[in-house]
């Protein structure tokens, strides 16, 4: 054997010598470095629980079908960059809203529609619009935290989701030219009727809202009768999607009926109720949709959900044990103490503002988790600029969502997004707590 090159071994080396000092190093055994390590497992744990299977898979589901059922024409007529401004900035905030999804959730469907076509603009009020815009929180904001902050929330989320969708249409103009010239293919003719489409797409999605309809804390209501009743209409909304794809999709009755039983079995005997028979269904209607052949619409939507998923997941779960171990869960202890966060949005400063925003848009909270949060932060003297500044910032952003915009937008496009989305509700919480302290 010859002298060893370390010329040639240096990066081996190098990556050898890095793991061992890693590893000498590594600070486990401190109170607050094991404590956020096991927030950042809790938090992931929580999340595989809770938004997984409810609120992901569907969407992967949902961003799927938008790609293959809908006519690329379609998509370009009401979200296309050459759609009329109203119609697109209308038909982006007013979807986005009807969803009342997280920061996550959302992902999978804004990757759907930006493919299939639509605008960057529209596409950026539909990603904010999704979870900033939630009849529900803002209800609950008012009711918890004041009918002001409520109010201010309602109207900031609105005008946000369309001043960030023209501002992403006017900064990438160049881009967006080019885009919608490449993606100006002839119309689709002789495809499925968009009538077809569009219905299937609405019972996928009453699927989604209602398997995830949250109700608050007491009281009672509309919203709180359906809650009372949200998993049977979670059934015949999907019994309504598999009637659909029998009737439209070429789905077989036998097909259905090997997905249907089985849940209905699990549904009335089976343990883990409801989130078991819905995580069947699931999984038997990937298993199904995955035997068809490629060539086969079916077989195509299974193809290209599973796309989403594969590049989506991995940016998101790893997203997550990042911000549990910065910034733990509600309640909890990360890296970054929560009392120095506290402390750190008091008063109406440009700095609180700034900080309450950038820290919103780090942490990862779940649909209407914000609430509670913020009324902790405000009994420890959180000023009201930096409240509704984090109220504007933390649900439409996060940093796993940040991971996965970038793998579907670019570098470039994320920073700016992220950016104007920061800055203005920097600048709206420190206007609002000028005029309202």
């Amino acid at each position: 054997m010859g002298a060893i090159s370390w010329r040639r071994e240096g990066k081996a080396l190098a990556v050898i010598v890095g793991a061992f000092l890693l590893a000498f190093f590594l600070p486990v055994g401190r109170a607050r470095v094991d404590g956020a390590i096991l927030e950042s497992l809790q938090l992931l744990r929580w999340y595989a629980r809770e938004h997984v299977l409810l609120c992901l898979v569907p969407a992967f589901f949902i961003a799927g079908a938008i790609g293959v059922f809908l006519r690329k024409d379609a998509v370009m007529r009401y979200l296309g960059a050459g759609a009329p401004k109203p119609l697109a900035y209308g038909v982006a905030s007013v979807s986005g809203s009807v969803l009342a999804v997280c920061s996550c959730t959302v992902l999978p469907l804004f990757a759907g529609i930006y493919r299939m076509g639509a605008g960057l603009g529209p596409a950026a009020a539909f990603l904010y619009s999704g979870p900033a815009i939630n009849a529900l929180a803002i209800i609950l904001t008012a009711r918890v935290l004041g009918m002001e902050i409520g109010i201010a929330r309602a109207v900031g989320a609105v005008v946000f989701s369309i001043v960030i969708g023209l501002a992403m249409h006017f900064l990438f103009r160049g881009e967006e030219a080019a885009r919608t010239r490449a993606a100006a293919a002839p119309a689709s003719a002789g495809g499925r009727p968009l009538r077809q489409s569009a219905l299937s797409l609405v019972a996928m999605l009453a699927v989604l809202i209602f398997a995830n309809w949250g109700a608050p804390a007491g009281g009672a209501g509309l919203w709180n009768a359906i809650h009372a009743i949200k998993w049977p209409l979670t059934g015949v909304a999907a019994l309504v999607l598999g009637f659909m794809l029998v009737r439209w999709f070429a789905l077989g009755w036998r097909e259905l009926a090997l997905i249907v039983l089985p849940v209905a079995l699990l549904a009335f005997f089976g343990p883990w109720r409801p989130l078991l028979p819905f995580g069947v269904a699931l999984l038997l209607l990937a298993w199904r949709l995955g035997r068809r052949s490629a060539d086969d619409e079916l077989g195509e939507w299974a193809a290209s959900s599973w796309g989403f998923a594969r590049q989506i997941l991995p940016l998101l779960l790893g997203g997550i044990v990042v911000a549990g171990l910065l910034l733990g869960r509600p309640g909890g202890e990360g890296l970054i103490p929560s009392a120095w966060v506290a402390r750190s949005v008091g008063g109406n400063s440009l700095g609180a503002n700034l900080f309450a925003s950038v820290a919103g848009a780090l942490m990862y909270f779940a649909t209407l988790t914000e609430i509670p949060i913020l009324q902790g932060l405000i009994g420890a003297g959180m000023g009201k600029g930096p409240a509704l500044a984090l109220l504007l910032a933390g649900p439409a952003l996060s940093l796993p969502s940040m991971l996965v915009i970038g793998g579907i937008l670019g570098l470039r496009k994320t920073l700016t997004f992220v950016a104007l989305v920061v800055v203005m509700a920097t600048l709206t919480g420190l206007a609002y707590g000028a005029l309202f302290s």
